[in-house]
């Protein structure tokens, strides 16, 4: 990848929240990192400090003298580093104020403003990671849920590297043969490469599909799942949502209609980040209010990717339900028959057939089965695969996509050999396979797909 100047400048940027807090950290990368911290750092003299050390003293405005505060700076020699750069991080009062002082100060005394995700960035160009490692390094901090954050390590680990790199090699051997038979056709031996490219093609697209069926499972637990309750007024929506989110954050009231608007909470379900949306009743009204809010929750369901669909099990089943069901036919959805301590009207097998989902009879005012529709969640999107701490995860649609493409060309390199087309046609698709693979990894990616993904990280990262 070609490295334009401004990538070998000095960069500084705050790593920490602006806020107040406890400390904030100002951090910097590159040649002149230490150079630039000493001149405004009173203590040790930096520049002569050892590699990976922490130093007390203060940070001073050249100019004037004036004292900004009251510091500890930390120095790390390249190339042990996270940029493979110097890295200089100041660790200074939490406090907007001095914290931007502070940066500025940096700024003027030569360092530039980072761009969002340049540290992350110069740790790719270096070497010091890959494409997936450099996508996990935002999962790790966005992380909702504990099974996230797992998953997010693992790919900083090179989990999806490794197994992306092993495919490529596949492919490389192959390659290799194909050449020596373009270079030296005295020694043809086409049939023998073909039947080796059409096997290595199968072995990699079984291997890609293994990969592609997490895409699902790790999108899931890197953006959350949108999860609309569902249901008419007064069902149980709020209190449902109130009980996962272990708090009061809606009215719940015996008044139908109590709920004008969504409102949305992110809560983890058995590691399953959810984005829970509590709906407002659907409905017709004349409420003009309320036909807004239930416009809301027709919106909310078209973008969910999990439906809680709530019925009255006290009561028999309506028109307006039945629209309800049809409503959510193609959604992923777990019914819920909710009230069955005031006695059940309609049972359990009546709405299986009628809907061919899970169905859960729960009493949410009695927290009766609840831990049942937990379970149920955690089944239908995961399949037990958030188990293993080992599993590698597609997390996200350009690894998928990318995997997709790789798949798709594999597949043309078996179609044109299984009706004899010569190899080194076949070979133009084979080759495109390795390529696509390598833009997972960063290893072949264009300029501008690499700046647009690091410039969705945030100042500092």
């Amino acid at each position: 990848m070609a490295q334009t100047l401004t990538e070998f400048d000095t960069i500084a940027a705050i790593s920490t929240p602006i806020g107040e807090g406890g400390i904030s950290i100002v951090r910097m990368s590159g040649e002149d990192a230490v150079k630039i911290a000493n001149q405004v750092f009173k203590g040790d003299n930096l520049t002569k400090a050892a590699s990976h050390t922490i130093h007390y003293g203060h940070i001073i405005d050249p100019t004037n003298k004036e004292v900004i505060d009251e510091v500890m700076v930390s120095v790390m020699l390249a190339p042990k580093t996270f940029t493979r750069e110097n890295i200089v991080e100041i660790n200074c009062h939490g406090g907007i104020v001095v914290t931007n002082r502070i940066l500025q100060l940096l700024l003027k005394t030569g360092a530039r403003m980072a761009d969002p995700g340049e540290f992350t960035k110069r740790a790719f160009v270096n070497g010091r990671i890959d494409l997936t490692q450099a996508e996990s390094v935002m999962d790790v901090v966005r992380a909702k849920t504990d099974r996230a954050r797992q998953v997010a390590e693992k790919q900083l680990e090179g989990g999806l590297l490794e197994k992306i790199q092993g495919m490529r090699q596949e492919i490389l051997n192959v390659l290799a043969n194909v050449e020596v038979n373009i270079d030296y056709p005295e020694y043809d031996a086409d049939t023998v490469t073909a039947k080796q490219m059409i096997a290595t093609s199968k072995t990699v697209i079984s291997e890609i599909d293994d990969l592609l069926k997490t895409a699902a499972e790790g999108t899931a637990l890197r953006n959350g799942l949108a999860t609309a309750i569902i249901g008419q007024p007064n069902v149980g929506k709020s209190s449902l949502l109130n009980y996962l989110t272990k708090s009061d954050t809606a009215i719940v009231t015996d008044v139908a209609g109590t709920t004008r608007d969504t409102l949305e909470e992110y809560v983890s379900v058995e590691g399953v980040p959810l984005k829970l949306i509590d709906t407002a009743g659907i409905r017709d009204t004349d409420n003009k209010v309320e036909k807004i809010g239930v416009e809301r929750s027709r919106k909310a369901l078209a973008k969910a990717d999990l439906v809680l669909l709530l019925f009255d099990s006290s009561k028999p089943l309506t028109a307006e339900d039945d629209a309800l069901i049809a409503a959510t036919n193609d959604k992923k959805r777990i019914v819920l028959l909710n009230k069955t301590d005031l006695g059940q009207k309609v049972t359990v097998e009546e709405i299986k057939q009628l809907t061919g989902s899970k169905v859960i009879a729960i009493s949410v005012l009695q927290q009766k089965n609840l831990d049942q529709l937990k379970q149920a969640i955690k089944e239908l999107f995961f399949n037990g695969i958030e188990n293993s701490n080992d599993q590698v995860l597609v997390t996200n649609q350009r690894q998928s996509g990318l995997l997709e493409k790789a798949k798709t060309q594999l597949n043309e390199v078996i179609k044109a050999l299984e009706i004899d087309v010569p190899i080194d046609i076949a070979q133009i698709d084979f080759n495109g396979a390795w390529d696509t693979l390598g833009e997972i990894t960063g290893e072949s990616s264009p300029d501008e797909l690499v700046n647009q993904l690091f410039n969705q990280f945030c100042l500092g990262k």
